[in-house]
């Protein structure tokens, strides 16, 4: 599955975004590069405007391909010619707000995720991810609990000092 992001549609979703767009642009990056790590995708935002010095068109941000609207174009035209281009638009999304090009993009056999939708996928998956760590430390707990438990059981049947063998700090109590 790929997305192709309209990057201006989903920084929208924010409010105030519009004040430091150079800021909102990089949020947005780090947030689509966590996405595409997330659910092993892939993700290319087009951005209007001129690019950023750090970031040139056709670039690569963590895993995140950039575009940027060709001069006097705005990124829906720029969008529109990526999707003319796809070869497999099956697996192609194309992240948007703009009616007009979700109507294009659909003509074209593509399926179009709204930008407040695609918004909450990307909370969605950070939620999934925090719950992940969470019952990863409970694991982790349980584990070094139960090895302290039978450390200590085995150690005191031989009459060893326990603090002494263990294999790591982190095992002590």
């Amino acid at each position: 599955m790929s997305y192709l992001v309209d990057g201006n549609n989903v920084m929208a979703q924010r409010v105030g975004w519009h004040r430091d767009k150079p800021r909102a642009r990089r949020a947005l990056l780090d947030e689509l590069a966590r996405f595409a790590a997330r659910r092993r995708v892939s993700v290319a935002v087009v951005f209007d405007g001129a690019p950023e010095d750090h970031f040139p068109d056709g670039s690569t941000y963590r895993g995140i391909r950039l575009y940027y609207a060709e001069r006097g174009s705005d990124a829906d035209s720029r969008i529109k010619t990526f999707v003319e281009a796809a070869r497999e638009r099956r697996t192609l999304r194309v992240v948007t707000s703009d009616r007009a090009l979700a109507d294009y993009v659909r003509r074209c056999g593509v399926e179009v995720v709204r930008s407040g939708e695609f918004r909450r996928m990307m909370e969605d998956a950070g939620a999934d991810d925090a719950a992940a760590g969470e019952e990863k430390r409970e694991i982790e707990a349980d584990t070094a609990h139960w090895l302290r438990y039978f450390y200590r059981s085995a150690y005191e049947r031989q009459g060893l000092d326990l603090h002494d063998s263990l294999p790591s700090p982190h095992l002590r109590n």
